[in-house]
């Protein structure tokens, strides 16, 4: 357990925008897996700051971190709209993912916002909280069956056939909420041919739900995936939120590969995907430490020591 001197001297590290963003992206993830009052404060304090990325990724943990606390912070944000849209999404997805029915109301209102992606967000978090109202299980018994260990915008379908998954997942007729649950599916079957077929899910016509896609690419981290996250990094005319969630996955898998195309664009004129590239060959360079994990795009500390002295 940290104190609150060790957690004070994390959450300087944090907040301080004259330090290397990956630093601060290791200060963040350290708080997130401290958890508690002092760690949700210190995260909460960020969204000052000038990096969308980094906004998007503290909202991103309030989420995971599934602490009510946290949602004061998180519905500021969401209702701001001097906040960036990648921002206000990732507000929505984590208001979303701590799973209390005290935000449905406020969900559903901005569930009708100008801006799609967040829009379509908050679609979805409704959708996660009324699943999750009906007390609905898996086959399995669970929750959410996901061996992944990140709270997820929708639970997978309980389909098990790879072309079925495909057809709903690509099926642009359908609620967004359901294709969500198909691609959850496909992520959870891990093989290669799931793989090929989220990559088909690049394609799509929303832009939250390629982000998605890239995101759940990271997190499966198989190499079949890079040619359909690299095609949608190189996309000069993509939305950034896309391309910077396939930069974050192509860390992930973290190949010689990945390593050429991300330092390539590392000095994009997008901000959040210069940063992203930049947050992703840090992954690599830290993939063996000692001190910290990435995995699935998220820092999991094995030792704090570095931070915590």
């Amino acid at each position: 357990m940290a104190s609150s001197e060790q957690v004070l001297a994390i959450g300087r590290v944090l907040v301080d925008p004259g330090l290397n963003l990956t630093q601060r992206f290791r200060a963040l993830f350290t708080l997130k897996n401290l958890g508690g009052a002092e760690a949700i404060e210190w995260i909460s304090k960020g969204f000052s700051d000038e990096s969308a990325l980094l906004k998007h990724e503290l909202a991103y943990c309030l989420g995971q971190m599934q602490d009510t606390r946290a949602i004061p912070a998180l519905t500021l944000v969401l209702k701001d709209t001097q906040q960036e849209p990648m921002v206000r999404h990732e507000a929505g997805e984590a208001l979303g993912a701590i799973g209390d029915i005290q935000v449905l109301d406020l969900l559903k209102e901005y569930s009708k916002d100008p801006v799609i992606e967040v829009a379509e967000t908050c679609q979805l978090a409704v959708g996660r909280l009324e699943w999750l109202q009906r007390g609905e299980q898996l086959e399995d018994g669970s929750t959410d069956g996901n061996p992944y260990s990140s709270v997820d915008p929708a639970p997978p379908a309980v389909r098990s056939k790879t072309s079925e998954l495909r057809s709903i997942l690509l099926d642009e007729s359908l609620p967004l909420f359901e294709r969500y649950r198909a691609m959850f599916a496909l992520r959870n079957l891990g093989t290669e041919e799931a793989v090929l077929a989220l990559g088909d899910g690049l394609q799509c016509s929303s832009a939250l739900f390629r982000h998605e896609i890239g995101y759940v690419l990271g997190q499966m981290q198989h190499p079949a995936a890079v040619p359909a996250l690299r095609a949608a990094l190189e996309r000069s005319g993509e939305n950034p939120m896309v391309r910077h969630e396939a930069a974050e996955a192509l860390g992930s898998i973290g190949k010689d590969e990945c390593l050429a195309v991300l330092q390539r664009y590392r000095g994009d004129q997008e901000r959040v995907v210069k940063e992203s590239c930049e947050v992703a060959l840090d992954m690599l360079d830290y993939e063996n430490s000692d001190q910290f994990q990435y995995a699935d795009g998220l820092v999991k500390v094995k030792e704090c020591s570095q931070l915590l002295c």
